[in-house]
């Protein structure tokens, strides 16, 4: 927004990018306002929004009971959007826990359960296991980061799903994945994976 808006007008403004993007950070909301982070928290206190964390988790709340193979607690991160059998995201912030002391870089395999869950939760089938996985991790994650995951099942052949599941930070994708689930019946979980 290149002009000072007035109040009552960035207030209007605030709550229509906020509905059309849910995920936008105070940070980034106050450079597209040209204010300040404080500013945009107060703003969104008086407009009654809540911030990114409690926005997401109730986005999240609403996809979790669509997941048919695993329970919506397993799943990394929070389930944004979920259309069975077709896509999904998920955005995760891991915690420094989750990464090396020493290069404060996240562990790879936080990164891939985000990836792994996200596959898992957007097939449409009541239990599934990785059967196949060709993943490649292209950039570090550092602490801080918002890793956000996008999965698309490209194709089912049988019992097996093939889906592929980017996740990137900002516009840079990190880790990329290929993967064929095996989708289990429920009467035997002893297949040939």
């Amino acid at each position: 927004m290149a002009t000072k808006l007035s109040k009552r007008d960035r207030l209007k403004k605030l709550k229509i990018e906020i509905e059309k993007n849910p995920f936008y950070t105070d940070d980034e909301l106050a450079d597209l306002f040209s204010v300040s982070v404080q500013t945009i928290r107060l703003d969104r206190m008086e407009l009654g929004i809540p911030e990114l964390r409690e926005r997401i988790k109730s986005v999240a709340e609403k996809n979790y009971n669509k997941v048919k193979a695993i329970v919506g607690s397993e799943i990394v991160g929070e389930l944004i959007d979920l259309e069975l059998g077709k896509s999904g995201i998920s955005v995760f912030e891991p915690t420094p826990e989750m990464a090396f002391l020493k290069t404060k870089i996240i562990r790879g395999h936080y990164i891939y359960s985000q990836a792994e869950s996200l596959a898992i939760s957007v097939i449409d089938a009541e239990a599934a296991l990785i059967g196949v996985a060709n993943i490649k991790y292209k950039y570090p994650v550092k602490i801080g980061d918002r890793l956000v995951a996008k999965a698309e099942v490209t194709r089912k052949r049988g019992n097996k799903y093939f889906v592929w599941v980017m996740i990137k930070v900002k516009d840079r994708e990190v880790f990329r994945g290929k993967f064929i689930l095996v989708s289990l019946e429920s009467d035997s979980t002893e297949k040939e994976v």
